[in-house]
């Protein structure tokens, strides 16, 4: 099995999180991760909203929110289990994710709005 690429916090560069983010998907998972408060597996989340995410397209958004440093990846058995790097993040880039997920209105914790 080939070992998962994680970016050290230093290499973590803001662009990479702004296109990882630019995509509503991959947006909306982050947010689903970031609310989760411990690792959660890819297949639990098989539909985002009304919307079914085909495995393939799924496993790729995961692997571009992994590969910019937004979230860190374990193999525990035959799933992947995924968390967020919010507070890293934070540290490095003071707001930059609250404000990305505030202007999508998905900030975990709070409703949605309307």
């Amino acid at each position: 099995m080939r070992p998962l690429f994680h970016p050290a916090l230093e290499d973590i560069r803001p662009e990479a999180i702004l296109y990882a983010l630019s995509d509503p998907e991959r947006a909306a998972i982050f947010a689903w991760l970031s609310g989760a408060g411990c690792g959660r597996t890819c297949s639990a989340l098989g539909q985002l909203g009304e919307r079914v995410i085909p495995k393939s397209s799924l496993s790729n958004h995961f692997k571009v929110l992994r590969e910019s440093g937004l979230i860190l990846s374990e193999r525990q058995g035959i799933e992947m289990r995924n968390q967020t790097r919010c507070a890293e993040l934070d540290e490095r880039f003071p707001g930059l994710i609250k404000a990305i997920l505030t202007a999508y209105g998905e900030l975990p914790g709070q409703p949605k709005a309307d």
